[in-house]
């Protein structure tokens, strides 16, 4: 069973960065929450340790300790930028590294620029506590900038945190290769089939991201059972693409 280590950057004393009315110890614990629950409703095969789950002060040493003595497999710590910039980019550690350190990241950058719509600033490495004293491959996320303007807009949607939670959730388990539970949840294939003429499908969990137009009478496969997206709810598809859980326009069986 994967060990997964969720580490929501700063908290309790250390606010972290802090503009435009947000903080980055609240932001960062949101996201990790979130992960965490996308990780236990669409995978197995895993287990979670997170270094807080509430606003509490813990120190870097404290958060390595603990990953390192639990024996984890994969840390991933969160954060949000600050400095006047935009975008996301994240960081492994500036020395020398396994394979699959290089690997997971890889594939956690490209999940979390599919969910979201930052500048992608690349991926980067640095001489950073959590990535250096792990003894396990580490990842530091650095999700928008919280002092500029553009970004924070973003980071104060709770939808789009959920979007970022998501990226992060499927980087994970791309990485360590968990299995996804079955979009019925009861141990059964879930479909969808288009029950109106024609129907938009979206590339992201996003609204505004249209991506193909499917027609009155075709199904396709769930890969994520509904889950809510704004105002509305949505399902993933086996394919990669999104479309609507409103049971106006798609019928939703299992078999």
């Amino acid at each position: 069973m994967a060990k997964i280590y969720l580490d929501p950057g700063h908290g309790g004393t250390d606010p972290g960065a802090a503009a435009n009315g947000l903080q980055e110890k609240v932001l960062t614990l949101k996201i990790a929450l979130k992960t965490r629950d996308i990780l236990n409703r669409d995978y197995e095969g895993h287990s979670i340790r997170m270094s807080r789950t509430t606003d509490k002060t813990v120190s870097l040493t404290a958060r390595t300790n603990d990953a390192n003595s639990w024996g984890a497999d994969y840390f991933v710590s969160i954060h949000i930028n600050a400095g006047g910039g935009t975008g996301y980019e994240d960081y492994i550690y500036n020395g020398s590294v396994s394979n699959n350190t290089i690997t997971y990241r890889d594939k956690l950058h490209a999940e979390v620029m599919k969910q979201v719509d930052f500048r992608n600033r690349g991926k980067k490495r640095a001489n950073f506590h959590v990535l250096r004293q792990s003894s396990m491959p580490a990842v530091l996320t650095e999700n928008g900038f919280i002092d500029t303007t553009a970004d924070a807009n973003k980071l104060k949607s709770d939808a789009y945190l959920d979007r970022i939670a998501l990226g992060h959730a499927n980087g994970i388990a791309q990485a360590l290769g968990l299995k996804r539970k079955s979009g019925g949840g009861d141990g059964k294939q879930g479909y969808v089939e288009v029950i109106t003429p024609s129907l938009w499908t979206y590339n992201t969990a996003n609204w505004d991201d249209r991506a193909v137009i499917v027609n009155q009478g075709e199904v396709f496969t769930v890969a994520r059972d509904k889950f809510k997206v704004g105002n509305g709810y949505m399902y993933q598809l086996k394919s990669g693409l999104y479309i609507t859980a409103s049971t106006q326009y798609v019928r939703y069986y299992t078999k």
